[in-house]
């Protein structure tokens, strides 16, 4: 049985991936064998960051049976390394065999501000799916209308008109926090990222508490 409800007036609570020995004997059972983390793990959130997808692309079935280890309604966010424009094909073709479990997508660009590179991705991929650009290098600053106009979003952008809001958050939350997020509008996915010590899903089930006191 899941404890306590995973999406709470539209706000999906997650961390940035699940597969992690060192959270054994703090969020996993101890001998909990690593096959069963995943379905573990959405007994108790709604929503995961598919991070491994950032460095190397699973094949296609590997997605299906993930799929299948996840109840209705729960959401993956796979990630899209932005640098990588030959694999947008594949890449799509392949997350696509999440099926309804496909949640938004995750695009990671680290290097300074080239919207040919963002043009290209917007224009390649599938409009109907939810795009989150994670943009690292202060020069896509003031980018967030145009991704608003193409029906994007900017990771941890609040203000400027979305569809959905992707934030990513590595401390614990706070009272001012959960404001924040609970004053959005529109669905908001939050992912907390992941330390070798199992922070991460006690910061995201914390979250739903202050949520949903």
């Amino acid at each position: 049985m899941a404890k306590g409800s995973p999406t709470v007036n539209r706000v999906s609570v997650g961390t940035s991936g699940w597969s992690y020995p060192t959270w054994r004997g703090g969020f996993y059972p101890a001998g909990l064998d690593p096959s069963r983390f995943l379905a573990f793990y959405a007994e108790r959130f709604a929503t995961v960051e598919l991070n491994t997808t950032g460095y190397r692309l699973p094949a296609e079935d590997q997605f299906r049976r993930w799929a299948e280890q996840v109840p209705d309604g729960f959401e993956f966010a796979p990630k899209l390394p932005g640098d990588r424009l030959g694999m947008l094909d594949t890449f799509e073709s392949h997350v696509r065999h999440l099926g309804d479990r496909l949640g938004p997508i995750r695009i990671s660009l680290k290097k300074a501000r080239d919207e040919g590179a963002l043009e290209l991705l917007l224009g390649s991929l599938d409009p109907s799916l939810r795009l989150a650009f994670d943009l690292e290098h202060p020069s896509w600053d003031g980018i967030e209308p145009l991704l608003s106009e193409a029906g994007a979003v900017r990771v941890g952008d609040l203000e400027h008109p979305a569809l959905f809001r992707y934030l990513r958050r590595r401390q614990a939350p706070d009272e001012a926090f959960a404001a924040t997020v609970t004053a959005a509008r529109e669905p908001v996915y939050v992912y907390f990222r992941h330390d070798d010590e199992p922070a991460a899903p006690v910061h995201a089930a914390r979250l739903r508490e202050l949520l949903d006191p």
